[in-house]
């Protein structure tokens, strides 16, 4: 039986931590699941697979039982192979660190981008208001070289919080152009629209649902993307159709430097 993968977010105020944490971690090990659940006052993140009537069952009786989580949509794959180790269920200061405080999108979510409206942007050269669209890639470079947009502005960021003081010395680039950021799920290019219209860049979306809900939504067609993605578990990319794919480049220099 092939191992069901689901990744998702939510930004969402969120309290009383440590028994969210125990509560999640029972009912995971209690379906016999595997994968990082991170939660924090501002929400959760997490990439789990399992079984797919164990993980549906938890998703319906456990996640979505939690008041804040309910409804919460997942991005789902699968895989022949368990593709994590172990179980971690921990609580963070932040679900991705960019250490700017006053970016506190569970306060309101940035604007988006559907994944076919996007599609449709790039066929024609234009948003459907005229304007160029340029395309963000807010993922670190190991993840940029694996595989990102045709022609997305790629900065070369070793982290997430390098991004703010990334933007400021780039800004320039994206005047006067549509700028869709993206990322894998979604929860990078999220803060990274938030922080950019804090900093008076008016015309800033989010691709919905990031690169795995792009590949998702356009049945693996993934028009103008070039490449695979990305994933932090043993399958380490996806190719469009969301199924493994090749090691990144940064693993396959590694093994070929490695003496035969």
């Amino acid at each position: 039986m092939p191992f069901l993968n689901i990744s998702t977010y939510r930004f969402v105020e969120l309290d009383d931590l440590p028994a969210l944490r125990d509560r999640l971690q029972a009912s995971a090990e209690a379906a016999g699941l595997k994968g990082t659940v991170l939660i924090a006052h501002e929400g959760i993140n997490l990439f789990m697979a399992g079984e797919e009537p164990a993980l549906r069952g938890w998703i319906a009786h456990a996640l979505h039982a939690e008041p804040p989580f309910a409804g919460l949509p997942t991005k789902d794959s699968f895989s022949d192979t368990m593709p994590f180790r172990r179980l971690k269920v921990k609580i963070k200061n932040e679900l991705i660190r960019m250490n700017h405080p006053t970016i506190q999108p569970q306060q309101g979510r940035a604007a988006s981008v559907e994944p076919a409206t996007l599609a449709r942007w790039l066929a024609q050269g234009r948003d459907d208001d005229g304007r160029e669209v340029a395309l963000l890639d807010t993922r670190n470079a190991f993840e940029v070289d694996a595989g990102t947009f045709e022609g997305a502005h790629d900065w070369r960021i070793d982290k997430f919080s390098d991004f703010p003081a990334a933007f400021d010395a780039h800004r320039a680039e994206l005047a006067g152009k549509t700028v869709v950021s993206f990322c894998t799920g979604g929860i990078r290019c999220e803060k990274a629209a938030l922080y950019m219209r804090e900093r008076a860049l008016p015309d800033v979306l989010q691709l919905e649902g990031g690169i795995l809900g792009y590949f998702a939504a356009t049945g693996g067609t993934a028009p103008g993307w070039r490449g695979e993605c990305f994933v932090f578990d043993e399958r380490r990319t996806v190719a469009a159709d969301l199924e493994p794919g090749e090691p990144p480049p940064c693993e396959r220099v590694a093994a070929e430097a490695e003496p035969r």
